[in-house]
């Protein structure tokens, strides 16, 4: 029985629209990989589910003084790939806002994320956020 792979993201950006990273963080499958595209100092592939969780997310998180909220707006599924043009939401801890949009292209294997590639707006978020 096939997976449907849209489903399965269109439930994690509804979560994610209400601040719930959980469903996002328990797809993720151990060897998960996450690039983010382009030549900041942004741009880098991390590669498995823990090294995803640990240098990417809890570093960036600890830059957040409120809920981060992130807003699908589109989602185009085909296959194994599904693609989310999101926009996210949050105060920095220096009070600034990092308001980022998004395009996010998602592999799937058996309902969970295999791999991301993720293209923003870097320059945003090295003015905003600092280097990683």
């Amino acid at each position: 029985m096939s997976t449907d792979n849209k489903a399965v993201m269109q439930h994690i950006f509804a979560e994610l629209a209400r601040g719930n990273r959980k469903p996002f963080a328990e797809a993720m499958a151990e060897d998960f990989c996450w690039t983010i595209a382009g030549s900041s100092t942004w741009s880098h592939t991390w590669r498995g589910r823990e090294a995803v969780l640990n240098e990417l997310m809890k570093p960036l998180f600890a830059r957040f003084s409120d809920i981060y909220t992130c807003e699908a707006h589109r989602m185009i599924a085909e296959g194994d790939y599904v693609v989310v043009e999101a926009r996210g939401k949050v105060t920095t801890k220096s009070g600034t806002a990092y308001n980022n949009s998004y395009c996010y292209v998602f592999g799937l294997r058996a309902g969970k994320l295999v791999e991301v590639t993720e293209y923003m707006d870097t320059q945003m978020a090295v003015a905003v956020l600092g280097p990683p």
